[in-house]
């Protein structure tokens, strides 16, 4: 199946051929718990001996499906599959490190992760140390005997910052260091960091992977034990995806090869439109020679994403009038996707800080991230076009 084609693999990996019911899709398993024929196959499943389910917690048919085509779609051993993105994160950092520890994290990324990291983290007797994204140099000093974990995205958010993942491999090897990649923004058809030799991949499955914006799911791929000890620590934390949700994600994975290729031309159309615009002031695209990470972003990546994050002239209020006029994106969180969508960063994720504060993260008041969807360029273009001549 390896040699095949991703949207083959997409459609076809990790399900069984004859389904129950002779379905062609992977039923719902809608069930909590399930029977034990006798006392001797209660035994032999608790002696290992032989594989089923037991109880909705440790684990669904459905979801074992899901889990199957996920780790297929990322060259990993075996996948976990997780109630949202945040819960992969979390329970992943929690699984790996322990009272004393120590992580490294790039500065560059999802708020909520560094958020958690210096928060419940820090309660727990787990130091964290934050490096500026992509100095290597900074990162591996960071490092100490105690240290578990490196834990980055790639692409970063908002800024599209793109990690050299054979460097963050090496870095890990050295000092035998586990590194975890957050993945969500290149998802598996443009960037695969297994393949590189990175331990962890993780990604928001409510994004590309299930790209409706209808569900909430995580997922974090690799080694069968590593995914063992994280597994072990959702079996007690239950941040589990229900039947249903595993459904939609299995649905929505079988086009993601289709949507992603039109989402990479999406975002490279509009981000060379916005570069030649006069009223933006900068634009984030890793597929621009202008970014500073163009050159690995080539190297390593198929295709570069249909987020694009960009500042414009003007102020916060500017920023916002230019979003009020237009008229395909919605104005709401999240990415990935089939419906455009926008936000101004300093008046959604980063709204209870300051100007100053937000400055000083790299977060100015008219920076806006873009993510695309699978509307025709054209149209995009052209409303982006309009609402710019209106500020």
């Amino acid at each position: 199946m390896e040699k095949q084609g991703f949207s083959t693999r997409a459609v076809h990996a990790g399900e069984a051929r004859d389904k129950a019911g002779n379905a062609v899709t992977t039923p719902i398993f809608q069930t909590a718990t399930y029977a034990f024929r006798d006392t001797h196959e209660l035994i032999e499943y608790m002696e290992g001996n032989i594989e089923r389910e037991e109880y909705g917690r440790y684990g669904n048919p459905t979801q074992r499906v899901v889990e199957r085509k996920l780790a297929a779609l990322d060259g990993g051993e075996a996948a976990l599959l997780f109630s949202t993105g945040m819960c992969a994160i979390t329970t992943t950092l929690l699984g790996m490190l322990g009272r004393g520890s120590h992580i490294v994290l790039t500065e560059d990324g999802y708020r909520r992760t560094r958020q958690f990291c210096r928060t419940l983290l820090h309660r727990l007797g787990i130091e964290c140390t934050f490096v500026e994204t992509c100095n290597y140099a900074a990162l591996e000093a960071a490092i100490r005997p105690s240290t578990r974990l490196i834990f980055s995205e790639s692409p970063t958010n908002p800024h599209l910052r793109v990690m050299d993942l054979d460097k963050l491999a090496e870095i890990g090897r050295k000092h035998n260091v586990k590194i975890a990649i957050d993945s969500t923004f290149a998802t598996p058809f443009n960037q695969r960091p297994l393949d590189f030799g990175i331990d962890l991949v993780i990604h928001s499955a409510t994004k590309y992977l299930g790209g409706h914006n209808d569900l909430l799911a995580g997922v974090v791929v690799g080694s069968h034990g590593l995914i063992s000890v994280i597994r072990d620590m959702q079996a007690m934390l239950g941040g589990i995806a229900d039947p249903h949700t595993a459904y939609l994600l299995l649905r929505g994975m079988k086009t993601l090869g289709l949507r992603i290729r039109k989402q990479n031309d999406n975002g490279m159309a509009v981000a060379r439109f916005l570069e030649g615009h006069p009223r933006v002031r900068r634009v984030y695209y890793p597929g621009l020679s202008s970014h500073p990470d163009y050159k690995i972003a080539c190297e390593q990546m198929k295709g570069f994403g249909g987020v694009v994050s960009f500042e414009i002239d003007g102020d916060l209020q500017a920023a916002s009038t230019f979003i009020d006029r237009l008229q395909i994106p919605y104005i709401a969180p999240s990415l990935g996707g089939v419906e455009t969508l926008i936000e101004q960063p300093a008046l959604m994720s980063y709204y209870e800080m300051t100007s100053e504060e937000r400055a000083a993260i790299g977060i100015s008041d008219e920076l806006i991230r873009l993510s695309l969807g699978v509307e025709d360029a054209d149209d995009l273009i052209a409303d982006l076009d309009q609402a710019l001549s209106g500020i």
